[in-house]
């Protein structure tokens, strides 16, 4: 990190002070009553007698009311004439799903109730995932040449090559910094930006005093991962569903992706910077879909021990935007599981702020041990898989971004959202729009109806799964991009019986403790 991003830090720690002090004001019985919801209907929730002809209208008791125009009825067209009109960007925000869809993509009804949310931090397809083939004695997956190099300053070939370590230096993955890399598509550009890119400790601007300047070498943009290093990834990925060509939506950092998950735009930032969103006040205007959920009256909550990723864009507003407790810890989302009260959406965030523990960190941004954040995942999925909720659930797994990680796929164009230019850091001078995805990075999707060992080619990027909650509880597009994207359902087969009604066996992950100690050590405090 750099100097920006490390006060970008501090302000998303400021906004974790804010919401454990909400909680504490709030009575138990509010705590016990918000932290899941108990309605789990597998379609839209019921609006009831009443709608809002608009966004500012209200019940008769002061509740907020579902728009009418959500509950009008859509003629669905051929997925033939849907899909060219996507392609063009013709959709816009507030189009329904049930008219930029197919059915062929977007069948009647699908046998989900609840939806499961994670995203990761900061690692590309080709570093995770780019040995599946190999894992799975399988050829249909999109993975980088064995003999694949980039060049470094002075034009020697540098290999991709398996990493030495879970652990890495941070790597450049800001605006400026990506779109270097991509390179106009040519995907050269990750050793030469890389090369002396001192951000991987939080606190220090530089290599911690009597580091290894060959820490900080571009190479290790160039490194990969495999079954021997992510065990319960590859398990995970070649038992379940899982998409090739799925990106992140923006050619930058974190912030703007995650806002990209949650409100189909980042409002215009390129950099871990706050939006302005005082044009969108609730519920007047809705900012993200955790607004459409909720005047859909459809569960949902944020669960984490750190920083909830919608802290990117509502700040300490999180604490007072919808009147009620939105954040639980993850032992809460346990439990949730395990007694069937999940709510219909929830979005399950590792520790955000944890990249101040480096070594032990759980949110795989590097410097931390990718061991742990894997671990973190397992937990998820052993939570979901072993609940009562299981028969009915869709689980997805990615990364917000490519974290500087090389990747072999030219970032595929895309709709821009809006008509909201970029907004650059200070003597940035990179010419690029929103109309272009970012690098790739996992899906995974976790659930009874995911097809088996099945993967996807059908571009995808986060808007995607936004696409695919706007789908199944019929609620609006928020920009053109989520308006104009895919959602993931091919990842599904919804015919019954379900190929793992009966959750598969899947082998816990451990963390090597000297590669741990390792991690701290050289990028401890």
């Amino acid at each position: 990190m750099g100097p920006e991003a490390h006060r970008s830090m501090r302000r998303l720690i400021s906004i974790a002070v804010v919401l454990t002090a909400a909680a504490a004001a709030l009575p138990v019985a509010f705590l016990s009553s918000c932290s899941s919801g108990s309605s789990h209907a597998g379609g839209p929730a019921d609006a009831g007698p009443a709608c809002a002809e608009n966004d500012a209208d209200f019940g008769a008791d002061g509740e907020v009311l579902t728009p009418c125009a959500w509950n009008a009825p859509v003629t669905q067209p051929a997925e033939s004439t849907a899909a060219p009109q996507r392609a063009a960007c013709q959709f816009g925000r507030g189009d329904l799903p049930m008219a930029t869809l197919g059915p062929t993509v977007l069948p009647q009804s699908m046998p989900i109730d609840n939806i499961v949310v994670v995203m990761m931090e900061n690692h590309s397809f080709d570093s995770y995932l780019g040995h599946l083939n190999e894992y799975g004695n399988r050829s249909d997956v999109d993975e980088a040449d064995a003999g694949t190099t980039n060049p470094d300053v002075d034009g020697a070939a540098v290999p991709w090559a398996h990493a030495a370590h879970p652990c890495t230096a941070d790597t450049d993955h800001e605006w400026a910094g990506t779109h270097q890399e991509v390179d106009h598509g040519k995907m050269d550009g990750f050793v030469t930006t890389n090369d002396g890119h001192y951000s991987g400790n939080s606190f220090v601007p530089g290599p911690p005093d009597g580091g290894d300047p060959s820490l900080y070498s571009g190479s290790r943009a160039m490194v990969w991962y495999d079954q021997t290093d992510l065990p319960f990834y590859y398990q995970l990925a070649n038992t379940f569903a899982v998409a090739d060509h799925y990106h992140c939506a923006v050619q930058g950092p974190t912030w703007p992706n995650r806002m990209y998950l949650l409100a189909g735009t980042s409002f215009g930032e390129t950099t871990n910077n706050f939006p302005d969103i005082t044009a969108y006040p609730y519920p007047q205007n809705d900012a993200s879909i955790l607004d459409e959920l909720e005047k859909r009256g459809v569960t949902w909550q944020l669960y984490t021990d750190g920083v909830p990723g919608a802290g990117v864009i509502y700040s300490t507003a999180l604490a007072n935007r919808w009147g009620r407790l939105v954040v639980s810890s993850f032992s809460q989302f346990q439990k949730d599981a395990q007694s069937g009260n999940l709510p219909q959406v929830a979005f399950v965030d590792p520790d955000l702020s944890s990249e101040s523990s480096l070594g032990a960190g759980t949110d795989e941004h590097p410097p931390g041990d990718i061991q742990s954040g894997q671990l973190f995942v397992s937990q998820v999925v052993q939570a979901v898989t072993s609940g009562p909720q299981w028969a009915h659930t869709a689980l997805f797994l990615t990364h917000d971004e490519n974290g500087g990680f090389y990747d072999h796929v030219a970032p595929p164009a895309a709709c821009p959202p809006d008509s909201i230019q970029p907004i650059l850091a200070s003597g940035d001078t990179t010419d690029a729009g929103f109309d272009a995805d970012g690098i790739r990075v996992l899906l995974i999707a976790v659930s009874p109806y995911a097809r088996k060992g099945y993967v996807s080619h059908n571009v995808y990027d986060h808007t995607s799964l936004t696409r695919f909650i706007e789908a199944k509880f019929q609620v609006p597009a928020l920009s053109a991009r989520d308006a104009n994207a895919l959602p993931p359902t091919d990842l599904f087969d919804f015919t019954d019986p379900p190929a793992f009604a009966t959750p598969p066996a899947l082998t816990p992950p451990t963390i090597d403790p000297t590669q741990l100690s390792y991690c701290e050590s050289v990028f401890g405090n």
